[in-house]
């Protein structure tokens, strides 16, 4: 076990970035007093914020907006054959070779040379090493049953498809969407949060009928790279990019990639999955998955299209790309929807019944927003505490206050104040953080 420290990245601005996430509370190494445990991470209290909007963000926008997608929360532990149907007890491995001098282990398809990188000692043979992590089931460790912590969110939506297609009575073309937790046992975890051994995933499974298959997989690709720019980031610093070799199961395969500061990575997959794993799942449990169409009066196995995403990458991904070095400041130029504080609210002056105003003022938007109050120091050094950390928005109490009841509000990027009533603030700041 090691601590992860920013130097271990080369790169300056990565190295700043995971300072400011520890400073301000947004993510800790895990078990930071004992220091650390490789590939696992902790979210402080302005992270869980951060993340839960960007969870909120793609389940409005997946789920909840639309008429043809539900969603469902499937439990991490599943029977052992649902890997065995899936291919990932056989397929679901690493090859890795061993030093024979320092015995450190790399992955065999990391490597350019046959020795090693680290003192130039002979290797060992590859051998296959599965990624998902093993627990049991049961009051004694040798008579329970081995089971596995999931390595993806996939499975549960396709042994549930008969479930949730009969209760929701959804007709094709319908998705089912999923948030939650996976874990893989990575050989070498690294660049921060990007890729772990625990980590969340979004997943939808868009059932289609076959032959309408293609259309789809165009749509979804369009649609999951069009998400991020609509979230802030900036086009150029994204990429569509289509596999050439595919996984057994899919028919097509494309990466949303990032250009993070380590280089362009995969952000999102959009798969074209075919009716593999609902086949398989058939195969292995006995029971019915197909779906009959009452307009064509048949049976059939849908094929699935699958936009899936990782909550951990995306956050990494939006802390980048809005991260910026001003002459005066260090901004977080987050979009307003997924800044952890919405609004900061401050007094000029602590006297004047300046606070209590502001106080007042906090107490009625906190019922909306999320909201930080601070009465400490300058003004000036409050906006560059809430510039560091995404608030979009910041009210400021002053001696017109008390005149005429109107506010200071300020705007992070552009800097520009202006005077709003203090009785206009909810359906002001809600058209400026959602839109109208």
């Amino acid at each position: 076990m090691s601590k992860k420290k920013p130097s271990d990245f080369s790169d300056a601005k990565m190295e700043k970035i995971v300072s400011l996430c520890k400073r301000r509370g947004i993510i800790f190494p895990s078990s930071d007093i004992y220091g650390g445990l490789n590939g696992c991470w902790d979210y402080g209290p302005l992270g869980v914020e951060l993340k839960r909007n960007i969870k909120e963000a793609w389940w409005k926008d997946t789920v909840t907006s639309r008429d043809d997608v539900v969603g469902q929360d499937a439990s991490i532990l599943m029977h052992p054959r649902v890997w065995e149907a899936s291919g990932h007890v056989q397929e679901f491995t690493d090859p890795l070779v061993d030093c024979k001098k320092c015995k450190h282990r790399f992955k065999a398809d990391s490597l350019e040379e046959d020795k090693c990188p680290d003192c130039g000692g002979e290797l060992t043979e590859a051998r296959n090493f599965n990624l998902m992590f093993k627990t049991t089931v049961g009051p004694v460790e040798e008579e329970g049953a081995t089971v596995y912590l999931r390595p993806e969110t996939a499975q549960g939506i396709f042994v549930n498809f008969d479930n949730v297609q009969t209760t929701a009575r959804a007709k094709l073309p319908f998705g089912i969407a999923q948030v939650g937790k996976a874990f893989r046992n990575e050989i070498n975890p690294r660049n921060f949060t990007f890729r772990s051994r625990e980590f969340e995933q979004m997943e939808l499974e868009f059932f289609v009928t076959p032959g309408d298959d293609e259309q789809w997989y165009e749509y979804w690709r369009d649609a999951r790279f069009q998400w991020y720019q609509d979230l802030g980031i900036k086009k150029e610093n994204l990429k569509l990019v289509e596999h050439t070799e595919l996984a057994h199961y899919a028919k097509a395969c494309v990466d949303v990639e990032y250009n993070f500061p380590f280089g362009w990575s995969e952000l999102e997959g959009v798969a074209n999955r075919t009716d593999f794993d609902l086949k398989q799942h058939m195969e292995f449990s006995g029971k019915r998955l197909n779906y009959f169409d009452e307009v064509r009066k048949e049976r059939y196995i849908p094929y699935v299209i699958e936009p899936s995403a990782g909550v951990d990458r995306s956050t990494l991904a939006f802390l980048v790309d809005a991260y910026e070095e001003e002459e005066e400041r260090t901004v977080l130029h987050l979009h307003p929807r997924l800044a952890p504080v919405k609004v900061g609210i401050f007094p000029l002056l602590r006297k004047l019944g300046q606070p209590e105003r502001a106080m007042a003022i906090r107490d009625r938007l906190k019922r909306h927003f999320a909201v930080q109050y601070d009465q400490a120091g300058a003004v000036g050094r409050r906006y560059r505490r809430q510039d560091e950390i995404g608030t979009p928005f910041c009210i400021t109490v002053d001696h017109q206050t008390a005149d005429d009841g109107t506010v200071t509000l300020r705007h992070r990027d552009s800097m520009d104040q202006e005077r709003v009533h203090e009785d206009e603030l909810v359906t002001v700041l809600r058209e400026l953080i959602f839109g109208k």
